[in-house]
């Protein structure tokens, strides 16, 4: 496997990037944060300049970007400088559209492509536990796969062009809108009377078990591990659950289904987002929820 070039050094892309040096693998990295670059430096990485030095003599492209406009303005910069039949790998999360469209300006340039998201968060970033959600041909992720095998767990093959980005939608879709029903259920337990601990030992156990009770419990002191009872740091930011949700309703949108409550979720987590929370996890919306009972039994 030759050189790796890895544009995007943030929360996730900075794990991802060191765990490839782990593996033995030389990256040139880059980010237009300096913090970020440092973090890669210390991490092993050789920092490149600017986009296009990381691309110099690599085999592979791997990007963490913040949105399809991104990752086609990077994509477009770095294909016609590439070698030949050189694999680009899209790990950002972006809509459907901007990702058949990366995967169409790879095939111009003679280039192999696959858009990759991942699940998993910080945690599975730096424990080379994700999940990866692979767009592509068939080809195309038969070479990628042994790449994603060392920064990730579970790597699954959802279809051509765009189906890995269709597939994390979804996915995060539902895990937004199960982290509200969650949420809502312990507060009306509260309300009721009922301790927390006694719901969550039922619902774990029963009809209401999910992953967004058993993994990431929005109650602190329940399960150890999740960021509620670690002050709500991300995790997996209430931000970037409102951006994958946005990304669900416009893809339900021109696709024409109807999902009402992943629209819903949307309002909720904007809410959420607006009153200073976007920083916090995800998981803390159980917080804005119970506010906004309290407000109920005031007004």
């Amino acid at each position: 496997m030759g050189a790796i070039a890895f544009v995007g050094l943030g929360n996730m892309g900075g794990p991802m990037a060191a765990n490839f040096v782990a593996k033995g693998q030389t990256v040139k990295g880059f980010d237009l944060s300096a913090a970020a670059c440092q973090a890669a430096e210390a991490a092993g990485a050789v920092i490149a300049a600017s986009p296009e030095a990381a691309v110099e003599g690599v085999d592979i492209v791997v990007t963490m970007l913040p949105s399809g406009q991104h990752v086609l303005d990077v994509w477009g910069r770095l294909l016609p400088m590439a070698g030949p039949g050189t694999l680009f790998i899209d790990s950002s999360t972006i809509d459907v559209q901007s990702a058949r469209q990366a995967h169409s300006l790879a095939e111009r340039h003679g280039m192999v492509a696959l858009d990759a998201p991942v699940s998993g968060g910080v945690s599975g970033a730096r424990g080379a536990t994700l999940t990866f959600m692979v767009g592509g041909t068939e080809s195309a992720f038969a070479l990628g796969r042994p790449i994603l095998e060392q920064v990730g767990k579970r790597i699954v093959h959802c279809g051509d062009a765009g189906a890995g980005q269709a597939t994390k939608i979804c996915n995060n879709m539902i895990t937004g809108v199960s982290m509200i029903a969650v949420s809502e259920a312990f507060v009306l337990a509260e309300r009721l009377g009922i301790a927390p601990k006694a719901l969550f030992d039922v619902a774990s156990t029963s009809s209401g078990q999910c992953w967004a009770l058993s993994n990431y419990c929005p109650v602190p002191g329940l399960v150890p591990s999740s960021p509620a009872s670690n002050g709500y740091k991300p995790g997996f930011a209430a931000s970037l659950m409102l951006k994958d949700l946005r990304l669900a309703k416009e893809a339900a949108l021109a696709a024409n289904a109807t999902t009402p409550l992943g629209f819903a979720a949307v309002d909720v987590y904007s809410l959420f987002a607006e009153n200073g929370h976007g920083g916090d996890d995800s998981s803390a919306i159980v917080r804005y929820l119970r506010d906004e009972a309290h407000a109920g039994a005031t007004d």
